[in-house]
């Protein structure tokens, strides 16, 4: 069945400013997915959809919906359709993980207004109908901005100008000459876009339909945040009061358009030059401030709505307080226009609820038709901060909406710069305290380096004290071994090969002792280190020093990290050479190198099928001469593994063992910047 083309002509607002220029489709354009059972809002949507450069999907159903939405949509419009309601289709989206962060922008009536939106509000935008249709590609632009902007390093231009023609010559030179350039072909729009997205400077025409270029650039000096913006105007006009009259609206520069073009790029750049920029903190004035209305009539809302509108602000409409205060819930609005005389809860009762809330700050203005002082004393008393007759003079009000948002920016500025000189002053003490801080460890540190050079030189001194009377002694065992053998006896060669193996054992505790005390001051020289290639290395000189042993070596390959490569060479000589010694009562020995997947990230690891260790005692491992093993079973000091913790703590990794008592054992590690290849 066709569906009537006329019956819903009154959805949308039947006028709609020129586009300037008609971006060309492309099939990476933007996806806006139109859900509406309407097929004359379907179209109009789509229509003015791809004029703005989207790909247009119009679904008459949420099952079209659904498939659509599927396919990246950049943003989704919604409002009813036969199979599902707006808000439903809109908790399906954020319930999505595909589809959570995609903006929606739904058109509701104010009769039916959406209620319990209140979750779904990140992204989403709440449009009263009749709709303007060039105010939710607006909207839909700055959702899909927020969501996802990408910066351009180049300053942005915004050219407002309603020929098509001469805005395409103004986009190839600016972009020539360097710049970002948007364009609009309204004031309202420009005013929107310039709030939203802060441009470098702004290039206006004189004359546009609806708001002229004085009366836009005007409004960018009224606002704290973007007055600073340097504005040019353009005219076609030869008039001699052309110029002043762009000066007096608060030009920066003034530029005819026809054969200027270069004239425009010299003053542009002149402007740009000693522009000093907005206050990146202050919330601009022109931002697309929202109203809320709330009338029981139908044509005085309409009517408001449309001035408005026609100041570019987006309107909300509410024909009851109760539907106005469900509308507060689900989103936020800058102003709220109240009748006071309306059925149920009525404007007074709506109005202390509002200021009671979180609400308070925002501005409430109460419209009354009766001339009545005691009932504007309430109001006032109720919390309204104005008052106002209705009046046919529509412009009147608008001027009271300007002043309330206007009177709410400079308070929230001031609050602002109150909080930024308390918090400078904040700042200010921290900075004092965290000097002081910084000096304390700077003695403190200075001390430690003294103390460090001491225990160094002690270290030292010690080392080559002990070391000399070691030789010494394995020295003169030796002679006597090999000069004195026969009247020493077996008993006395035997006490000598054991004070030469106690010396020589007692070297080796000091050299390695030392080594753990070097790599603890050692600066670590990091680059990508193949620990399969050292491996390799270590236990080819391995099984050089015990060419009788069968143990078969594994190294998975491409194993790399980025560490310092004479501290890895300690690390594998001391864990391969733990796994040699421990595995040489094996028939067949196996000792493998890998890696695996841990919570720490990729973890190296070296196993064998050794002796092995009571797991219980894995906790004492890397302390330093720890031993779980006796002199007799097993030679050594007790400092390998205590070194390996040292470097790989050094490193910023951990270390970790495993093992069974007869089955072997594996140590673990990681290291930062560790890859392995396949």
């Amino acid at each position: 069945m066709c569906e009537s083309l006329d019956s819903d002509m009154d959805r949308t607002s039947g006028t709609h400013s020129r586009v300037a220029v008609r971006p060309p489709r492309a099939d990476d354009a933007p996806v806006a997915v139109i859900v509406d059972d309407s097929l004359t809002v379907r179209m109009d949507l789509a229509a003015a959809f791809e004029a703005a450069g989207f790909k247009a999907q119009p679904c008459a159903t949420a099952t079209e919906a659904r498939a659509a939405w599927t396919r990246a949509a950049a943003v989704v419009v919604l409002a009813a359709v036969p199979d599902a309601d707006g808000v439903a289709l809109a908790r399906e989206l954020r319930a999505s993980p595909a589809t959570a962060a995609v903006p929606i922008v739904m058109l509701s009536s104010a009769a039916a207004t959406p209620g319990g939106t209140g979750e779904l509000q990140t992204a989403m935008v709440c449009i009263a109908q009749p709709y303007d249709r060039d105010e939710v590609v607006a909207r839909a632009r700055e959702l899909i901005g927020a969501r996802a902007a990408q910066p351009d390093e180049r300053p942005t231009v915004l050219v407002i100008d309603d020929s098509p023609t001469f805005v395409e010559e103004v986009r190839r030179a600016l972009d020539r000459a360097g710049y970002a350039v948007m364009t609009v072909a309204s004031g309202e729009d420009g005013l929107r876009i310039a709030a939203a997205h802060r441009p470098a400077a702004l290039i206006v025409d004189g004359q546009l339909p609806g708001m002229d270029g004085p009366t836009v650039i005007r409004r960018i000096r009224l606002d704290l945040a973007l007055r600073s913006m340097p504005c040019l105007l353009l005219t076609g006009s030869d008039a001699r009061g052309a110029e002043l009259q762009a000066l007096h609206a608060g030009a920066d520069a003034f530029v005819r358009k026809e054969g200027e073009l270069d004239v425009m790029l010299a003053r542009l750049g002149a402007v740009l030059r000693r522009s000093c920029g907005a206050p990146d903190e202050v919330t601009p004035l022109l931002d697309p401030k929202r109203i809320l209305v709330v009338d029981d009539s139908e044509i005085y809302l309409q009517a408001v709505a449309a001035t408005l509108r026609s100041a570019g602000y987006e309107v909300v409409m509410a024909t009851s307080g109760e539907t106005a205060l469900e509308l507060l819930a689900a989103q936020p609005v800058d102003c709220v226009l109240l009748d006071r005389m309306m059925p149920g809860i009525g404007g007074m009762e709506t109005c202390r609820r509002i200021k009671a809330s979180s609400l308070r700050e925002v501005p409430l203005i109460m419209i009354t038709a009766a001339d009545d002082r005691p009932a504007m004393m309430e109001g006032l008393a109720a919390g309204a901060d104005d008052y106002i007759l209705k009046t046919d003079d529509l412009a009147l009000l608008n001027a009271r909406v300007d002043a309330q948002i206007r009177r709410k920016q400079l308070d929230d500025d001031s609050h602002r710069r109150r909080e930024a000189l308390l918090r400078s002053e904040l700042d200010a003490a921290e900075a004092h305290a965290a000097r002081l801080a910084a000096e304390a460890q700077a003695a403190v540190a200075h001390e430690l380096a003294r103390q460090n050079r001491e225990l160094e030189a002690f270290a030292y001194s010690v080392s080559h004290d002990l070391r000399s009377p070691l030789r010494s002694i394995d020295a003169f065992s030796l002679a006597l071994l090999e000069d004195e053998a026969v009247t020493l006896g077996e008993n006395g060669r035997g006490y000598l090969r054991q004070v030469r193996a106690s010396a020589q054992r007692m070297r080796q505790l000091i050299d390695d002792l030392m080594l753990l005390s070097r790599i603890g001051r050692t600066e670590l020289k990091r680059k990508p280190v193949s620990l399969s290639e050292i491996a390799h290395s270590v236990a080819a000189e391995l099984e050089r020093t015990a060419p009788e042993r069968r143990v078969a070596f594994g190294v998975r390959a491409g194993l790399v990290a980025d560490a310092d490569a004479g501290l890895i060479r300690v690390l594998l000589e001391n864990l391969l050479g733990n796994a040699w010694k421990f595995t040489a009562k094996r028939a067949r020995a196996c000792i493998d190198f890998g890696a695996i997947d841990s919570d720490d990230g990729l973890a190296f690891f070296i196993q064998d099928n050794g002796a092995g260790f009571d797991r219980a005692y894995a906790s004492n491992l890397f302390t330093p001469f720890a031993r779980l093993h006796s002199e007799k079973e097993f030679a050594g000091t007790g400092i390998g593994l205590a070194t390996v913790h040292r470097i790989v703590e050094r490193h910023g990794g951990r270390a970790w063992a495993e093992g069974a008592v007869g089955v072997g054992a594996t140590i673990f590690f990681t290291l930062p910047g560790a890859t392995a290849g396949r």
